[in-house]
């Protein structure tokens, strides 16, 4: 196998997780909103802006890919490929996860909203959190990137 074979593995799995993620998340979300739009219609927009949040997880996988495509070069080494395959592979699995716990967060405060408790703010803070290590791992595969030689 060709290190560049490798490493577009490692993207692919990375696009693939955090979107899956994200449909996974916003899918959680939506299925809360139908719950609560029949106790309380009138809070829609509250809804709709706590379901979209599991959603920037897929966008985090896209951004990583446009960061490391310029390394996707023929006669690439196998230092680089390992590199890009572990950090795309780690922000996948962080996507992923960190969505469908979002969602979580974020199902249970549109439950919560419906039923006519005034908690949209403070579900905000929390869904905050699991997101906070997706971005954590963006940001450590653009520290790898720094890291890898770029092909001549």
């Amino acid at each position: 196998m060709e290190p560049i074979v490798f490493a577009y593995l490692g993207i692919g799995l990375m696009v693939g997780l955090t979107c899956v993620g994200s449909a996974i998340g916003v899918t959680i979300c939506g299925n809360a909103v139908i719950g609560a739009l029949k106790k309380n219609p009138d809070q829609t927009g509250a809804y709709i802006g706590l379901s979209a949040l599991p959603s920037t997880q897929g966008l985090y996988g896209f951004v990583g890919y446009f960061f490391m495509s310029s390394y996707l070069l023929p006669g690439m080494n196998w230092y680089a490929a390992a590199a890009i395959f572990g950090g795309c592979l780690g922000l996948g699995l962080s996507g992923l996860i960190s969505a469908i716990r979002q969602a979580d967060v974020c199902a249970n405060g549109i439950t919560a909203i419906g039923s006519g408790h005034n908690v949209f703010g403070m579900t905000m803070v929390l869904a905050v959190f699991p997101e906070l290590y997706a971005i954590l791992a963006l940001l450590v595969l653009i520290l790898i990137r720094g890291l890898i030689p770029m092909p001549v």
